[in-house]
């Protein structure tokens, strides 16, 4: 990643570059030009070449900039490494925020419309009865869609509550001519496991339920901190050093009429490493990071039915 934004740093910094002169001249007209185009006042721009032994990051000979236009393209430097830092950036918190938004809808669509499609078959199918203790199957929904959008939700726990409901609701309906204690139900629940009354369906469909929604939930909250790093290490803390680098680079060839000049690939992209040196202790835990968010989405696609 590191290498990659070092690289089109380094492609907008030459195109971010004012066109002009590409030979030093005697009256600094064209640099007083380039200066005024960047929004800079010309109070402080020389007539004529003078002598550069103010300066303090551009060099020392002839120059047409005076201490405080160098100031100023030290502080425009700094704005345009963030600027261009900050939009690169943006296309990859795009890409996490569309991500992000597209996988939540489907995956809460998918869990609305299973819902829907149960309630509707068990109404046909049980009618009164099941009217009567719907909560029971609109509380375990509510709680998936909880522990899917990071509610603190144990989910082993939930889908066993919501079978040990389930088991009391049916046997009240079945058995409505006695009167049913809870100290009974509470025995009943003892033995749930011995008695097995739903057969296997319990354990197969807590297996299958633990494991999408946990897979749901990591890959949502993994597209979440992509896009929070993502946000962060946009923002440089720029060093001193890094300002001074970038100053030469970007503006210094101004102040010796040759706006037009545009440095070396290896120069910029020195510059751009020493830049974002903090950064690049990132890429490795980044890529790994990357190419586990792709594992997961291509596992997911390879279980997809059409």
């Amino acid at each position: 990643m590191l290498r990659l934004r070092t690289a089109v740093l380094c492609a907008f910094s030459f195109l971010s570059l004012t066109v002009g002169a590409d030979v030093k001249t005697q009256n600094c007209s064209q640099v007083r030009d380039a200066y005024i185009a960047k929004g800079f006042t010309v109070t402080n721009v020389p007539y004529q070449e003078i002598s550069g032994e103010h300066l303090r990051i551009c060099s020392q000979e002839k120059t047409c900039c005076s201490a405080e236009m160098e100031d100023g393209f030290s502080q425009q430097s700094k704005t345009d490494f963030e600027n261009m830092l900050d939009g690169i950036s943006d296309d990859l918190r795009a890409t996490f925020v569309s991500r992000h938004r597209r996988f939540d809808e489907f995956f809460l669509e998918l869990l609305d419309n299973t819902e829907r499609s149960l309630n509707e078959m068990f109404v046909r199918t049980y009618g009164k009865p099941y009217m009567q203790n719907v909560e029971v199957f609109q509380n375990l929904f509510a709680e998936l869609k909880r522990y899917y959008k990071g509610g603190n939700v144990n989910l082993e726990e939930m889908l066993n509550d919501f079978w040990t409901r389930l088991l009391e609701r049916m046997f009240k309906l079945l058995n409505s001519q006695y009167l049913i204690t809870e100290e009974y139900l509470e025995c009943i629940n003892k033995y749930m496991d011995q008695l097995k009354p739903f057969g296997d369906v319990p354990k197969k469909l807590k297996s299958q339920v633990t494991r999408a929604f946990i897979a749901a939930r990591t890959f949502v909250q993994g597209l979440t901190v992509g896009r929070e790093v993502a946000n962060r290490v946009s923002k440089v803390s720029m060093s001193p050093a890094c300002q001074r680098a970038l100053t030469k680079m970007f503006y210094c060839p101004y102040c010796q009429g040759v706006m037009s000049a545009k440095p070396c690939r290896n120069y910029c992209l020195n510059v751009m490493k020493g830049c974002l040196a903090n950064q690049a202790d990132l890429d490795p835990e980044w890529n790994y990071y990357i190419g586990k968010l792709m594992l997961r989405v291509s596992t997911d696609d390879a279980h997809c039915t059409p």
